[in-house]
């Protein structure tokens, strides 16, 4: 069963309700998505895998733990890219990856149209980022072609979740984790989160 870890953070909560906002103009948004990707990266990458190794601080030399395992972000197009920034943040050794897939209006379902991922992802912590996962199309699409790359790894990082989208991925990637800062109520006819927030995309890149 797909594990759904929510980021109850006050101070994330409060950007959340900002990023909600109507009023909240272009510039704000953006801030205000990779603020939120920066506690999304900190949640989900609690049990990364360490090792310890010597450090000489100034005064002596002492025995300090290091992350032992490298990360690879993936956005996917094009409101994906609105959350890298606030991840390599924190992550700051991670390389990028990119896939691009788009919802067909009408039928609500993911086309492919760009993917370029770094080699040996087998061996890599794959984190997915999508900052509304609605139907959970994208998402599901995004995660069987990176498995079909080699990814064994997979962590989804989402700002808003739909239970439906939850749902979609419990049945296509029970072994896939979610971390994500809200579960909204439900989708609404038109395959929108509510209250969610309106398009991610348009209101990131200003082309409401």
């Amino acid at each position: 069963m797909t594990a759904v870890k929510l980021v109850k953070h006050p101070l994330a909560q409060d950007a959340l309700a900002r990023l909600r906002n109507r009023e909240t103009e272009v510039p704000q948004f953006r801030a205000l998505i990779s603020q939120l990707a920066i506690y999304l990266a900190i949640a989900g990458t609690e049990e990364l895998r360490m090792q310890t190794v010597e450090v000489e601080t100034p005064v002596t030399k002492a025995e300090m733990s290091v992350v032992a395992e490298e990360i690879v972000l993936v956005p996917i197009l094009r409101a994906g890219l609105g959350m890298v920034e606030g991840m390599l943040t924190i992550l700051t050794n991670a390389t990028v990856g990119h896939l691009g897939l788009y919802r067909d209006h009408e039928t609500l379902q993911p086309i492919e149209y760009y993917a370029n991922t770094p080699e040996n992802l087998e061996e890599r912590l794959v984190i997915v980022l999508d900052p509304m996962l609605a139907t959970g199309g994208s998402a599901s699409a995004a995660l069987t072609r990176l498995k079909e790359r080699g990814a064994t790894r997979l962590l989804l990082a989402s700002i808003i979740a739909a239970p439906e989208g939850i749902a979609r991925l419990e049945l296509d990637h029970p072994d896939v984790q979610i971390v994500t800062i809200s579960i909204d109520q439900k989708l609404n006819e038109k395959g929108y989160i509510v209250p969610g927030l309106g398009d991610a995309g348009d209101r990131m890149f200003g082309t409401l």
